[in-house]
């Protein structure tokens, strides 16, 4: 669970706040020159995170005249959490030590008056480690921040590498997927280009002729498709590529009459529509057409592609099917795909049976 930081004006406030507690209580409020050092260092540290040295340095005559020395500490810590100069440090520290064990007594400095030489040792030793504590804080505060950018940055590296693997796997597969394209697909419908050739130039009559020179004309387009997207695979999205010249609303005609069904079509939508919303008008009807062939064969089929009220709207519908529907294979992931696209532009797209037996699917697109 990722942890709540408490915002900075607030620690800076009771930074503040604790300092002129310590005033309160260690000097005495007769005592103005004294009591005006230490006002100075307690409000001098709203100003630590921008000027840590210098804040530090108006901390140090409160030090040096009066007992309240958390707000020195506090600007010693903030030096060391964000200096990385270690001598400048120490220096502080040790002027921190000396100022802490001096007496001011004005207008000239005395040294604190010592009973011997054990009890002189033991007084610099505590002002040393009560300088020396802040650093050391300080010190390990900024190493926890590097190591946490650290560990970001490698974690940020991870996630590249782990992404250039992933491309690298997606790469190989979009290669073997292109070389069985090529190698089973393309063979297959070169196949039946060259036997639906064969049968127009045997064949005596004439819609036999007719319909073989269909097929032959789809699967030479299928296999200029074909060839297309195997160059896109192989490319393996090194470069931006077309995966087909892409198809637009004056294609839908040619896509109706090359579906070889009882089709009716009826347009009206302005000129200048947007390329994507062309594209998944067309995909929407060139789905329904291939189920309206696979599932519903012998159906009346009618298209209608409006335009009304800034809204684009696509309707496939069929009668109920007077033939038993062919043993095509299918994916089953056609309408799956159609509504995808039709959400990444903010439409929707329904399917279902209608109540003569038939089936309607509805495409609806904001312009």
């Amino acid at each position: 669970m990722r942890s709540r930081r408490v915002p900075a004006p607030l620690i800076d406030v009771a930074l503040v706040g604790v300092s002129l507690l310590d005033v309160w209580v260690n000097v005495q409020g007769d005592e103005r020159p004294a009591l005006a050092c230490a006002l100075l260092g307690a409000f001098a540290l709203t100003l630590r995170r921008r000027l840590p040295l210098t804040t530090f340095a108006l901390t140090l005559p409160g030090v040096l005249v009066t007992d309240a020395v958390f707000a020195s500490l506090a600007a010693l810590y903030t030096l060391a959490s964000l200096s990385r100069h270690r001598t400048l440090l120490g220096f502080c520290a040790a002027v921190f030590t000396v100022c802490n064990i001096t007496v001011w007594s004005w207008p000239s400095p005395e040294f604190a008056d010592l009973p011997d030489t054990s009890s002189t040792l033991i007084t610099v030793s505590y002002s040393l480690a009560e300088a020396v504590a802040p650093v050391f804080l300080g010190q390990l505060v900024q190493a926890r921040r590097d190591l946490s950018l650290r560990l970001a940055e490698i974690s940020k590296v991870r996630e590249r590498e782990q992404q250039l693997i992933t491309q690298t796997v997606l790469a190989k597969e979009r290669t073997q997927l292109a070389r069985e394209m090529h190698d089973v697909v393309s063979h297959q419908v070169s196949l039946i280009a060259v036997q639906a050739g064969a049968l127009q130039m045997r064949s005596r009559d004439a819609e036999a002729r007719e319909t073989a020179s269909a097929i032959r004309r789809l699967s030479v387009r299928t296999l200029d498709e074909l060839r297309h997207m195997v160059s896109v695979l192989r490319a393996s999205g090194s470069r931006p590529t077309e995966l087909t010249p892409q198809p637009s609303l004056a294609d839908l005609q040619r896509l109706v009459v090359d579906s070889g069904l009882d089709a009716k079509l009826d347009t009206d939508l302005p000129d200048g529509l947007a390329p994507p919303l062309q594209r998944a008008v067309f995909r929407t009807v060139q789905e329904a057409l291939t189920n309206v062939r696979k599932h519903a064969p012998g159906a009346r089929t009618t298209i209608r592609v409006q335009h009304a009220d800034g809204t684009v709207r696509a309707t496939v519908t069929n009668t109920a099917p007077t033939r038993p529907p062919l043993g095509l294979p299918g994916s089953r992931h056609g309408l799956v795909g159609l509504r995808q696209r039709a959400e990444l532009l903010g439409g929707t797209i329904t399917s279902g049976p209608t109540a003569d037996g038939g089936y309607e699917v509805r495409l609806e697109l904001p312009e």
